[in-house]
C-alpha cells in the first residue's frame, strides 16, 4: 500500500556556508519542482557565513512564508550544520541537500516516489563524470573500500549527504550525539528500509567548493575512527609479530656469537632495525593518540553548534539554542 502525501510536510534542510549567490536559485528550483507535488518548508542552516548569505535568506523569508533559517555563531562544519537542522525540524519527511546546486532538486520527486513505496531512507550515490578530478575519484574509492573492509559498515562509493528520510529516522538520528559526526556511516548503520539512487552532480552554480583537502582528510579520519577499532588491533598484531621475530633473531644472534666464527661487528642491521621499529612505534603512538583524542573530546560534551539567531515554524518544531 502506497503512503500518501496529501497531509504530509517535506522539510528541506540546506546547510550553507558563503553561498550568497545560490540562495535565490535554490528557492526558485525548489518552487518549480515541488509547488504541485507536496507541501514543503525550506530550513537553511547558515554555518557561520561571512558574506551576504544570511541577509539573502532573511530577505527571502520576508517574501516567502515557507522559508526558515538557523544561523550558527561560527563555522562548525558541514556535519554539525546537518545536526542543527536535524534538531530544529519536525516534518513528516526530511530531505538533506547541499546549497551549491550540485545536488539536483529535480531528483526530489523520484525520491518521494520511493518513500511512498515504503522506503524509510532514500540515499544517493554520485555517478562520476569528467568534471570530477582523478584524485577525488581515486581517494574516494580507496576510502570507501577501506572503511567497508575494516568496519561492519557498507557505504557505497560516491555516497552523498543528499538523502531523504522518514520522520522515524529523524527521531533516531537525534539520539546520535558523538562529537565527530559522520552521517554517511550513521545512516548506513541504523537499518530501516533503504534504497540507493544514482545522480550526476551538476556544475557548481556560483562560488568555490568549501571542502578543502584538509577537511576531506579530517572527515575520512572521523569516519574510520568512529566505526572501527581495526587500526588498534592491527597495531597489536604487528607488535606481537615483531616481538616474536625479534626473539627469533636474538636466538640466531646468540647462536652466531657462541657457535661460529662469523660474528662481524657492524652498524647496518642495527640501525635499520632501530629506525624501522622507531617509526613503527611513532605510528602506533599517533593512531593511539587519535583514539585518545576522540575520547577526550567526547567526555567534555561540548555543544555541536551554537545558534545565534533563528526563524522557525510554530507547529511543533524543536528549537534548541545550544545542542
Amino acid at each position: 500500500m502506497l503512503r500518501q502525501l496529501d497531509d504530509k510536510v517535506l522539510n528541506i534542510i540546506v546547510p550553507v556556508f558563503n553561498e550568497e549567490e545560490n540562495i535565490p536559485l535554490l528557492i526558485e528550483r525548489f518552487s518549480s519542482v515541488l509547488s504541485e507535488c507536496i507541501s514543503y518548508e525550506i530550513l537553511f542552516v547558515d554555518d557561520g557565513s561571512t558574506d551576504k548569505t544570511l541577509a539573502n535568506i532573511k530577505q527571502a523569508c520576508q517574501s516567502t512564508e515557507n522559508i526558515y533559517y538557523v544561523s550558527l555563531s561560527k563555522n562548525f562544519g558541514h556535519q554539525n550544520a546537518l545536526k542543527a537542522g536535524i534538531d530544529s525540524c519536525n516534518g513528516d519527511i526530511i530531505l538533506f541537500i547541499d546549497g551549491d546546486l550540485q545536488h539536483p532538486p529535480e531528483m526530489i520527486p523520484k525520491m518521494l516516489h520511493f518513500w511512498r513505496e515504503g522506503y524509510d531512507i532514500v540515499y544517493t550515490c554520485r555517478k562520476d563524470n569528467q568534471a570530477i578530478g582523478i584524485f577525488k575519484k581515486i581517494s574516494a574509492h580507496v576510502f570507501y573500500r577501506g572503511i567497508n573492509l575494516i568496519s561492519k559498515l557498507h557505504i557505497k562509493p560516491g555516497a552523498a549527504d543528499f538523502r531523504l528520510i522518514d520522520k522515524q529516522v529523524l527521531v533516531t538520528l537525534r539520539d546520535y550525539n558523538e562529537h565527530d559526526l559522520f552521517f554517511r556511516g550513521i545512516i548506513a548503520s541504523i537499518g530501516y528500509r533503504q534504497i540507493e539512487i544514482e545522480y550526476t552532480p551538476a556544475k557548481r552554480a556560483h562560488g568555490i567548493t568549501k571542502y578543502s583537502f584538509r577537511k576531506m582528510v579530517s572527515l575520512a579520519l572521523s569516519g574510520i575512527t568512529s566505526f572501527s577499532v581495526f587500526p588498534l588491533r592491527a597495531l597489536a598484531i604487528a607488535g606481537f609479530f615483531f616481538s616474536f621475530t625479534s626473539f627469533l633473531y636474538g636466538l640466531y644472534a646468540l647462536g652466531v656469537k657462541f657457535f661460529s666464527n662469523h660474528a662481524v661487528p657492524g652498524w647496518t642491521s642495527i640501525m635499520a632495525g632501530i629506525y624501522f621499529l622507531g617509526g613503527l612505534q611513532l605510528a602506533a603512538m599517533g593512531i593511539c593518540g587519535e583514539y585518545i583524542g576522540k575520547i577526550f573530546l567526547e567526555v567534555k560534551r561540548r555543544p555541536h553548534y551554537i545558534i545565534s539567531e533563528s526563524r522557525l515554524p510554530d507547529h511543533g518544531c524543536t528549537q534548541k539554542d545550544i545542542q
